[in-house]
């Protein structure tokens, strides 16, 4: 039986390369960075070189760079830090997002409105998963303290215009927060290009480990760091900082953007081949916007079927796959993103989200494509 890997969006494998690179960091130079003797010295070393790399991937100054557990984390931090900052300051309690953002940023922005009293306006999008730059102008009040828009979508694939939406915040002194885990190691993060003032990602959406993500935070902007203790990471994230998940981070982050042109080309010709594929099977539709969208995602809803049927049946053909997010997994509802582009339940509920990687071959595409026309016609009957 086959065994093909579909799901990149939910997580990447290791790259050989960046454990070696971890390596060393468990077992030989294992000391605390914030130690005096050299043991922590050469920790400490370490740590700041891969804020270097990491930096110089985005275009920014190491000192803008806070290392995290996760994205998740990165989200949590950049939306309460500027929040809550920009009410001490200025007693701005006016928040932007949209509906279709990861729950790390949807979920935060809710618990600020519901707990601590912030005004929330979540702007709709279009029926591609795009929001109009032109709402976000005309949302933002005297009292706004963020706009939060992520740059490409975990579930659809869309790629937001991020560096319009930047314009009209920075017109009015807004800042602007991207959720950029999905982007990582696809689209360029350079800060400047995309006009963002703080910017997240995770390691393990570019072929890096688990557990640890990082926060662009923009020099200037209003933050206070939520996660206190020691004062580590500038302090804006305490905690003893994961020295052998943080130079994998750098290494995968660096390795991504060498060989960005070459990866890229190979996700676009297979993700290319699938949606042809898919959409010859009656009754199936393509999500998210059909050319600015991440180079690796194809995704559908499947009418008359649902996505956890689907993905048992394409698991038993040795198929890995996903219906969204991997965080939803287990939940018969649509998802609140594909509910957002205005699909009726029927559809909705059949979501299919395919996502190739670096060792994905045409051949596996031409398996897939084969098998699912009958998978969905046994759904059906």
């Amino acid at each position: 039986m086959a065994s093909i890997y579909l799901d990149h969006a939910a997580t990447t494998p290791l790259d050989p390369r960046v454990l070696d690179a971890m390596r060393p960091y468990w077992s030989e130079q294992f000391g605390n960075p914030s130690s005096l003797h050299r043991f922590g010295q050469a920790a400490a070393a370490a740590l700041e070189d891969a804020r270097r790399q990491t930096a110089d991937v985005l275009g920014c100054a190491p000192e803008e760079i806070s290392f995290t557990g996760c994205g998740s984390e990165s989200d949590n931090l950049a939306l309460r830090g500027v929040a809550l900052e920009q009410r001490k300051r200025h007693g701005k309690r006016h928040l932007i997002t949209m509906p279709i953002e990861h729950h790390a940023v949807g979920h935060t922005m809710a618990q600020l409105r519901d707990d601590f009293g912030y005004d929330l306006t979540v702007l709709p999008v279009d029926g591609d998963g795009r929001v109009d730059p032109a709402d976000v102008a005309r949302a933002i009040r005297p009292d706004t303290a963020l706009v939060s828009v992520m740059y490409a979508n975990n579930e659809i694939g869309t790629i937001e215009p991020l560096a319009e939406i930047a314009r009209v915040a920075h017109e009015r002194g807004v800042p602007l927060h991207t959720d950029a885990v999905q982007a990582a190691g696809q689209l360029t993060l350079n800060v400047d290009a995309l006009g963002v003032d703080l910017l997240s990602i995770s390691s393990h959406k570019f072929y890096g480990p688990k557990g640890v993500g990082a926060l662009y935070v923009r020099k200037g902007t209003p933050f206070v760091s939520t996660l206190t203790g020691g004062g580590h990471e500038g302090g804006r994230r305490a905690g003893t900082q994961n020295v052998p998940g943080i130079a994998g981070l750098a290494a995968a982050l660096t390795l991504a953007y060498a060989e960005l042109e070459r990866h890229t080309a190979h996700y676009r010709l297979l993700r290319d081949r699938l949606v042809r594929g898919m959409l010859a099977i009656p009754d199936v539709r393509l999500t998210g916007h059909p050319t600015e969208r991440l180079p690796n995602n194809a995704s559908f809803v499947i009418r008359n079927t649902t996505g956890q049927d689907l993905l048992i049946r394409l698991d038993l053909a040795g198929i890995a796959a996903s219906s969204g997010s991997a965080c939803l997994v287990g939940n018969p509802e649509p998802s609140d993103v594909l509910l957002a582009l205005g699909l009726p339940r029927e559809w909705a509920l059949g979501a299919l989200r395919l996502t190739v990687g670096r060792m994905t071959t045409a051949e596996d595409i031409d398996v897939v494509v084969a098998a699912l026309p009958g998978i969905v016609q046994a759904l059906r009957t």
